[in-house]
Protein backbone atom coordinates (compact mmCIF):
# COMPACT_ATOMS: atom_id res chain seq x y z
CA UNK A 1 0.00 0.00 0.00
CA UNK A 2 1.34 3.40 -0.98
CA UNK A 3 0.01 5.08 2.16
CA UNK A 4 2.03 2.91 4.53
CA UNK A 5 4.41 4.75 6.84
CA UNK A 6 7.97 4.48 5.56
CA UNK A 7 11.00 3.90 7.77
CA UNK A 8 14.51 5.21 7.10
CA UNK A 9 16.52 2.91 9.37
CA UNK A 10 15.81 -0.65 10.51
CA UNK A 11 14.85 -1.64 14.01
CA UNK A 12 16.70 -4.59 15.47
CA UNK A 13 13.95 -7.17 15.93
CA UNK A 14 14.74 -9.92 18.43
CA UNK A 15 12.30 -12.82 18.38
CA UNK A 16 11.78 -15.10 21.37
CA UNK A 17 10.09 -18.19 22.70
CA UNK A 18 6.79 -19.93 23.39
CA UNK A 19 3.53 -17.99 23.71
CA UNK A 20 5.17 -14.59 23.42
CA UNK A 21 6.68 -15.68 20.09
CA UNK A 22 3.18 -16.57 18.87
CA UNK A 23 1.81 -13.21 20.00
CA UNK A 24 4.81 -11.40 18.49
CA UNK A 25 3.87 -12.69 15.04
CA UNK A 26 0.21 -11.81 15.57
CA UNK A 27 1.05 -8.24 16.60
CA UNK A 28 3.15 -7.71 13.50
CA UNK A 29 0.46 -9.13 11.21
CA UNK A 30 -2.56 -7.47 12.86
CA UNK A 31 -1.26 -4.13 14.10
CA UNK A 32 2.01 -3.17 12.39
CA UNK A 33 2.43 -4.53 8.86
CA UNK A 34 -0.92 -3.17 7.58
CA UNK A 35 0.23 0.37 8.37
CA UNK A 36 4.04 0.47 8.31
CA UNK A 37 6.62 -0.63 5.77
CA UNK A 38 8.51 -2.36 8.54
CA UNK A 39 12.27 -2.42 8.23
CA UNK A 40 13.87 -4.74 10.76
CA UNK A 41 17.15 -6.57 11.13
CA UNK A 42 15.83 -9.87 12.44
CA UNK A 43 17.50 -12.09 15.04
CA UNK A 44 15.89 -15.32 16.21
CA UNK A 45 16.73 -15.79 19.89
CA UNK A 46 14.47 -18.79 20.21
CA UNK A 47 16.17 -21.33 22.46
CA UNK A 48 16.93 -23.84 19.70
CA UNK A 49 18.65 -21.19 17.56
CA UNK A 50 20.71 -19.99 20.48
CA UNK A 51 21.76 -23.58 21.13
CA UNK A 52 22.64 -24.20 17.48
CA UNK A 53 24.82 -21.06 17.33
CA UNK A 54 26.42 -21.61 20.76
CA UNK A 55 24.58 -18.41 21.77
CA UNK A 56 26.54 -16.26 19.30
CA UNK A 57 23.20 -15.09 17.86
CA UNK A 58 22.61 -13.24 21.13
CA UNK A 59 25.92 -11.41 20.87
CA UNK A 60 25.18 -10.55 17.24
CA UNK A 61 21.78 -9.11 18.22
CA UNK A 62 23.37 -6.88 20.85
CA UNK A 63 26.01 -5.67 18.40
CA UNK A 64 23.25 -4.87 15.91
CA UNK A 65 21.56 -2.64 18.49
CA UNK A 66 24.85 -0.77 18.80
CA UNK A 67 24.78 -0.24 15.03
CA UNK A 68 21.14 0.76 14.61
CA UNK A 69 20.60 2.32 18.09
CA UNK A 70 17.11 0.87 18.67
CA UNK A 71 16.00 -2.70 19.29
CA UNK A 72 12.76 -4.43 20.24
CA UNK A 73 12.85 -7.80 21.99
CA UNK A 74 10.38 -10.61 22.62
CA UNK A 75 10.54 -12.66 25.83
CA UNK A 76 13.10 -15.48 25.85
CA UNK A 77 13.83 -18.60 27.91
CA UNK A 78 16.75 -18.78 30.32
CA UNK A 79 17.12 -22.56 30.58
CA UNK A 80 17.22 -24.48 33.84
CA UNK A 81 17.77 -28.23 34.23
CA UNK A 82 14.23 -29.07 33.08
CA UNK A 83 14.56 -26.88 29.98
CA UNK A 84 17.88 -28.49 29.04
CA UNK A 85 16.12 -31.85 28.91
CA UNK A 86 12.99 -30.50 27.21
CA UNK A 87 14.90 -28.80 24.39
CA UNK A 88 17.85 -31.24 24.31
CA UNK A 89 20.34 -28.41 24.79
CA UNK A 90 24.12 -28.56 24.77
CA UNK A 91 24.30 -26.63 28.03
CA UNK A 92 22.43 -24.21 30.32
CA UNK A 93 22.93 -21.03 28.33
CA UNK A 94 23.13 -17.73 30.21
CA UNK A 95 20.22 -15.29 30.29
CA UNK A 96 20.04 -13.63 26.84
CA UNK A 97 18.89 -10.46 28.57
CA UNK A 98 21.96 -10.58 30.78
CA UNK A 99 24.23 -11.05 27.76
CA UNK A 100 22.64 -8.18 25.82
CA UNK A 101 22.67 -5.86 28.82
CA UNK A 102 26.31 -6.63 29.57
CA UNK A 103 27.23 -5.63 26.02
CA UNK A 104 25.09 -2.48 25.94
CA UNK A 105 25.46 -1.49 29.62
CA UNK A 106 22.85 0.91 30.94
CA UNK A 107 19.71 0.96 33.04
CA UNK A 108 16.34 -0.73 32.63
CA UNK A 109 13.37 1.50 33.38
CA UNK A 110 10.07 -0.24 34.02
CA UNK A 111 6.79 1.61 34.37
CA UNK A 112 3.28 0.20 34.90
CA UNK A 113 0.73 0.45 32.10
CA UNK A 114 -2.25 1.89 33.92
CA UNK A 115 -5.94 1.88 32.95
CA UNK A 116 -8.81 3.52 34.78
CA UNK A 117 -10.78 0.31 35.41
CA UNK A 118 -7.94 -1.71 36.98
CA UNK A 119 -7.19 -0.34 40.45
CA UNK A 120 -3.82 -1.12 42.05
CA UNK A 121 -4.10 -3.75 44.77
CA UNK A 122 -2.15 -1.41 47.06
CA UNK A 123 -4.92 1.14 47.45
CA UNK A 124 -2.66 3.93 48.66
CA UNK A 125 -0.86 4.05 45.30
CA UNK A 126 -2.21 7.05 43.42
CA UNK A 127 0.66 7.35 40.92
CA UNK A 128 2.89 4.77 39.18
CA UNK A 129 6.05 3.51 40.85
CA UNK A 130 8.83 3.50 38.25
CA UNK A 131 11.46 0.80 38.79
CA UNK A 132 15.04 1.58 37.71
CA UNK A 133 17.10 -1.58 37.44
CA UNK A 134 20.85 -1.66 36.92
CA UNK A 135 21.47 -3.79 33.83
CA UNK A 136 25.11 -4.82 34.14
CA UNK A 137 26.91 -7.64 35.91
CA UNK A 138 25.78 -9.17 39.21
CA UNK A 139 24.10 -12.58 39.18
CA UNK A 140 23.38 -12.38 35.43
CA UNK A 141 27.11 -12.56 34.61
CA UNK A 142 28.15 -14.73 37.54
CA UNK A 143 30.56 -17.65 37.78
CA UNK A 144 29.20 -20.71 39.57
CA UNK A 145 30.68 -23.94 40.82
CA UNK A 146 29.08 -27.03 42.34
CA UNK A 147 31.46 -28.06 45.10
CA UNK A 148 31.80 -31.88 44.98
CA UNK A 149 33.20 -32.40 48.48
CA UNK A 150 35.63 -31.20 51.14
CA UNK A 151 38.10 -28.47 50.19
CA UNK A 152 38.88 -24.78 50.49
CA UNK A 153 37.30 -21.99 48.42
CA UNK A 154 39.22 -18.72 48.07
CA UNK A 155 38.62 -15.28 46.56
CA UNK A 156 41.70 -14.28 44.58
CA UNK A 157 42.45 -11.01 42.77
CA UNK A 158 45.76 -10.53 40.95
CA UNK A 159 46.36 -6.84 40.14
CA UNK A 160 48.52 -5.66 37.25
CA UNK A 161 50.69 -3.99 39.88
CA UNK A 162 50.99 -4.61 43.58
CA UNK A 163 50.20 -7.50 45.86
CA UNK A 164 47.51 -10.05 45.20
CA UNK A 165 44.37 -10.23 47.33
CA UNK A 166 43.46 -13.64 48.70
CA UNK A 167 40.77 -14.51 51.24
CA UNK A 168 39.24 -17.78 52.30
CA UNK A 169 35.55 -17.92 51.47
CA UNK A 170 34.76 -21.25 53.07
CA UNK A 171 36.48 -24.38 54.35
CA UNK A 172 34.07 -26.96 52.89
CA UNK A 173 33.63 -30.10 54.95
CA UNK A 174 31.11 -31.48 52.47
CA UNK A 175 29.61 -30.68 49.06
CA UNK A 176 28.06 -27.29 48.44
CA UNK A 177 27.87 -24.47 45.92
CA UNK A 178 29.90 -21.33 45.08
CA UNK A 179 28.91 -18.10 43.36
CA UNK A 180 31.13 -15.25 42.21
CA UNK A 181 29.85 -11.99 40.71
CA UNK A 182 31.19 -8.54 39.95
CA UNK A 183 30.45 -4.98 38.83
CA UNK A 184 32.35 -1.93 37.57
CA UNK A 185 32.61 1.57 39.04
CA UNK A 186 31.96 3.11 35.61
CA UNK A 187 28.75 1.11 35.11
CA UNK A 188 27.48 1.95 38.60
CA UNK A 189 28.09 5.65 37.99
CA UNK A 190 26.32 5.47 34.63
CA UNK A 191 23.43 3.74 36.37
CA UNK A 192 23.21 6.60 38.86
CA UNK A 193 23.39 9.25 36.12
CA UNK A 194 20.67 7.55 34.10
CA UNK A 195 18.40 7.39 37.15
CA UNK A 196 18.86 11.02 38.10
CA UNK A 197 18.50 12.28 34.53
CA UNK A 198 15.34 10.23 33.95
CA UNK A 199 13.90 11.44 37.26
CA UNK A 200 14.50 15.07 36.30
CA UNK A 201 12.78 14.50 32.96
CA UNK A 202 9.80 12.96 34.75
CA UNK A 203 9.96 15.41 37.69
CA UNK A 204 9.97 12.71 40.36
CA UNK A 205 12.01 11.76 43.44
CA UNK A 206 14.60 8.96 43.47
CA UNK A 207 14.82 6.25 46.12
CA UNK A 208 17.85 3.97 45.96
CA UNK A 209 17.95 0.75 47.98
CA UNK A 210 20.53 -2.00 48.59
CA UNK A 211 21.72 -3.93 51.66
CA UNK A 212 25.02 -2.29 52.59
CA UNK A 213 24.72 -3.31 56.25
CA UNK A 214 25.35 -6.90 55.16
CA UNK A 215 27.36 -6.39 51.95
CA UNK A 216 29.86 -3.89 53.32
CA UNK A 217 31.97 -3.74 50.15
CA UNK A 218 29.74 -4.72 47.22
CA UNK A 219 26.48 -2.98 48.09
CA UNK A 220 28.28 -0.19 49.92
CA UNK A 221 30.11 0.68 46.70
CA UNK A 222 26.76 1.18 44.97
CA UNK A 223 25.60 3.42 47.80
CA UNK A 224 28.85 5.41 47.84
CA UNK A 225 29.04 5.97 44.07
CA UNK A 226 25.34 6.90 43.82
CA UNK A 227 25.86 9.57 46.45
CA UNK A 228 29.02 10.81 44.75
CA UNK A 229 27.28 11.24 41.38
CA UNK A 230 24.30 12.92 43.02
CA UNK A 231 26.40 15.37 45.03
CA UNK A 232 28.66 16.33 42.13
CA UNK A 233 26.23 16.43 39.22
CA UNK A 234 22.59 16.59 40.28
CA UNK A 235 22.08 17.88 43.84
CA UNK A 236 21.64 21.54 42.90
CA UNK A 237 19.04 20.86 40.22
CA UNK A 238 17.13 18.43 42.43
CA UNK A 239 17.05 20.97 45.25
CA UNK A 240 16.01 23.77 42.88
CA UNK A 241 13.06 21.70 41.74
CA UNK A 242 12.11 20.62 45.24
CA UNK A 243 12.92 17.01 44.42
CA UNK A 244 14.58 14.50 46.73
CA UNK A 245 17.13 11.72 46.55
CA UNK A 246 17.67 9.38 49.45
CA UNK A 247 19.18 5.98 50.17
CA UNK A 248 17.66 3.33 52.38
CA UNK A 249 18.06 -0.39 53.04
CA UNK A 250 16.03 -2.51 50.66
CA UNK A 251 13.89 -4.07 53.40
CA UNK A 252 13.05 -0.60 54.71
CA UNK A 253 12.38 0.55 51.15
CA UNK A 254 9.81 -2.19 50.63
CA UNK A 255 7.88 -1.05 53.69
CA UNK A 256 8.08 2.59 52.54
CA UNK A 257 7.00 1.73 49.00
CA UNK A 258 3.95 -0.22 50.17
CA UNK A 259 2.84 2.66 52.42
CA UNK A 260 3.51 5.35 49.81
CA UNK A 261 1.28 7.06 47.26
CA UNK A 262 3.68 6.18 44.42
CA UNK A 263 4.90 8.74 41.94
CA UNK A 264 8.67 8.18 42.38
CA UNK A 265 11.56 6.14 41.01
CA UNK A 266 12.73 3.09 42.94
CA UNK A 267 16.31 2.34 41.89
CA UNK A 268 17.88 -1.05 42.62
CA UNK A 269 20.69 -3.40 41.69
CA UNK A 270 20.16 -5.87 38.86
CA UNK A 271 18.50 -8.84 40.61
CA UNK A 272 16.63 -6.71 43.17
CA UNK A 273 15.15 -4.69 40.32
CA UNK A 274 14.16 -7.85 38.47
CA UNK A 275 12.20 -9.20 41.44
CA UNK A 276 10.63 -5.95 42.59
CA UNK A 277 9.51 -4.88 39.12
CA UNK A 278 7.42 -8.07 39.03
CA UNK A 279 5.94 -7.09 42.37
CA UNK A 280 5.10 -3.60 41.12
CA UNK A 281 3.57 -5.01 37.92
CA UNK A 282 1.46 -7.44 39.95
CA UNK A 283 0.07 -4.58 42.03
CA UNK A 284 -1.28 -3.12 38.80
CA UNK A 285 -2.96 -6.38 37.86
CA UNK A 286 -0.62 -8.31 35.60
CA UNK A 287 3.02 -8.81 34.66
CA UNK A 288 1.86 -7.94 31.15
CA UNK A 289 0.98 -4.41 32.31
CA UNK A 290 4.55 -3.12 32.48
CA UNK A 291 6.78 -1.31 29.99
CA UNK A 292 10.52 -1.99 29.95
CA UNK A 293 13.33 -0.14 28.18
CA UNK A 294 17.10 -0.47 28.48
CA UNK A 295 18.75 2.93 28.16
CA UNK A 296 22.50 2.87 27.48
CA UNK A 297 24.72 5.90 28.23
CA UNK A 298 25.99 5.56 24.64
CA UNK A 299 22.55 6.18 23.15
CA UNK A 300 21.31 2.63 22.59
CA UNK A 301 17.72 1.64 23.41
CA UNK A 302 16.21 -1.82 23.77
CA UNK A 303 12.47 -2.16 24.36
CA UNK A 304 11.04 -5.43 25.64
CA UNK A 305 8.24 -7.09 27.55
CA UNK A 306 9.01 -7.26 31.26
CA UNK A 307 7.47 -10.74 31.64
CA UNK A 308 8.39 -14.27 30.62
CA UNK A 309 7.37 -16.52 27.76
CA UNK A 310 4.00 -17.62 29.25
CA UNK A 311 4.91 -21.32 29.11
CA UNK A 312 1.60 -22.64 30.44
CA UNK A 313 -0.42 -20.85 27.76
CA UNK A 314 1.99 -22.07 25.07
CA UNK A 315 1.38 -25.71 25.95
CA UNK A 316 -2.36 -25.08 25.66
CA UNK A 317 -1.80 -23.34 22.34
CA UNK A 318 0.09 -26.42 21.05
CA UNK A 319 -2.98 -28.52 21.87
CA UNK A 320 -5.08 -26.25 19.68
CA UNK A 321 -6.76 -24.53 22.61
CA UNK A 322 -7.51 -20.79 22.64
CA UNK A 323 -5.60 -18.79 25.23
CA UNK A 324 -6.45 -15.47 26.85
CA UNK A 325 -2.89 -14.12 26.98
CA UNK A 326 -2.40 -10.42 27.67
CA UNK A 327 -0.28 -8.87 24.90
CA UNK A 328 -0.09 -5.31 26.26
CA UNK A 329 3.59 -5.37 27.25
CA UNK A 330 4.54 -6.77 23.84
CA UNK A 331 2.49 -4.09 22.08
CA UNK A 332 4.12 -1.38 24.18
CA UNK A 333 7.57 -2.80 23.46
CA UNK A 334 6.90 -2.26 19.77
CA UNK A 335 5.35 1.18 20.22
CA UNK A 336 8.25 2.31 22.42
CA UNK A 337 10.78 1.20 19.81
CA UNK A 338 8.81 2.74 16.95
CA UNK A 339 8.53 6.06 18.78
CA UNK A 340 12.27 6.12 19.49
CA UNK A 341 13.02 5.20 15.85
CA UNK A 342 10.70 7.98 14.72
CA UNK A 343 12.33 10.43 17.14
CA UNK A 344 15.89 9.62 16.02
CA UNK A 345 15.01 9.55 12.30
CA UNK A 346 12.58 12.48 12.50
CA UNK A 347 9.52 10.61 11.26
CA UNK A 348 6.55 12.24 13.04
CA UNK A 349 4.10 9.89 11.31
CA UNK A 350 5.77 6.92 13.00
CA UNK A 351 5.55 8.57 16.41
CA UNK A 352 1.89 9.47 15.84
CA UNK A 353 1.08 5.90 14.77
CA UNK A 354 2.72 4.46 17.90
CA UNK A 355 0.82 6.92 20.12
CA UNK A 356 -2.46 5.98 18.46
CA UNK A 357 -1.73 2.26 18.88
CA UNK A 358 -1.05 2.73 22.59
CA UNK A 359 -4.21 4.79 23.01
CA UNK A 360 -6.26 2.20 21.10
CA UNK A 361 -4.93 -0.62 23.30
CA UNK A 362 -5.72 1.27 26.50
CA UNK A 363 -9.20 2.27 25.31
CA UNK A 364 -10.13 -1.32 24.45
CA UNK A 365 -9.43 -2.32 28.06
CA UNK A 366 -11.12 0.79 29.49
CA UNK A 367 -14.17 -0.05 27.38
CA UNK A 368 -14.41 -3.32 29.30
CA UNK A 369 -12.87 -5.67 26.72
CA UNK A 370 -9.90 -7.56 28.17
CA UNK A 371 -8.08 -10.84 28.71
CA UNK A 372 -8.75 -13.09 31.71
CA UNK A 373 -5.86 -11.83 33.83
CA UNK A 374 -7.43 -8.37 33.96
CA UNK A 375 -11.10 -9.38 33.91
CA UNK A 376 -10.95 -10.77 37.44
CA UNK A 377 -9.74 -7.37 38.69
CA UNK A 378 -11.81 -4.95 36.63
CA UNK A 379 -13.96 -2.29 38.37
CA UNK A 380 -16.64 -2.13 36.97
CA UNK A 381 -16.71 -5.76 35.82
CA UNK A 382 -15.44 -6.61 32.34
CA UNK A 383 -18.01 -6.35 29.58
CA UNK A 384 -16.32 -8.94 27.41
CA UNK A 385 -13.53 -11.44 28.13
CA UNK A 386 -11.59 -12.24 24.97
CA UNK A 387 -8.89 -14.62 23.86
CA UNK A 388 -5.47 -13.59 22.58
CA UNK A 389 -6.46 -13.18 18.93
CA UNK A 390 -9.75 -11.44 19.70
CA UNK A 391 -8.01 -8.83 21.85
CA UNK A 392 -5.63 -7.91 19.03
CA UNK A 393 -8.56 -7.73 16.59
CA UNK A 394 -10.38 -5.36 18.96
CA UNK A 395 -7.26 -3.19 19.16
CA UNK A 396 -6.91 -3.18 15.39
CA UNK A 397 -10.52 -2.02 14.96
CA UNK A 398 -10.01 0.77 17.52
CA UNK A 399 -6.74 1.76 15.83
CA UNK A 400 -8.53 1.89 12.45
CA UNK A 401 -11.14 4.22 13.91
CA UNK A 402 -8.46 6.52 15.33
CA UNK A 403 -6.52 6.69 12.08
CA UNK A 404 -9.65 7.49 10.11
CA UNK A 405 -11.00 10.14 12.47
Amino acid sequence: MSDKIKMKTPLVEIDGDEMTRVLWKMIKEELLSPYIELQTEYYDLGLKTRDETDDQITVEAAEAIKKYKVGVKCATITPNVDRIKEYDLKKAWKSPNGTIRAILDGTVFRCPITVSNIKPSIRSWKKPVIVARHAYGDIYKDTEYRVPGPGKAELLFTPEKGEEFRRTICEFEEGGVLLGMYNLDSSIKNFARACFQFALEEDIDVWFATKDTISKKYDHTFKELFQEVYDREFAKEFEARGREYFYTLIDDAIARVVRSEGGFMWAMKNYDGDVMSDMVASVYGSLAMMTSVLVSPKGYYEYEAAHGTVQRHYYRHLKGEKTSTNSMALIFAWTGALKKRGEIDRIPELIDFADKLEDASLEVIENGIMTKDLARLAEPPAQKVVNSEEFLQEVRQKLKEKRES
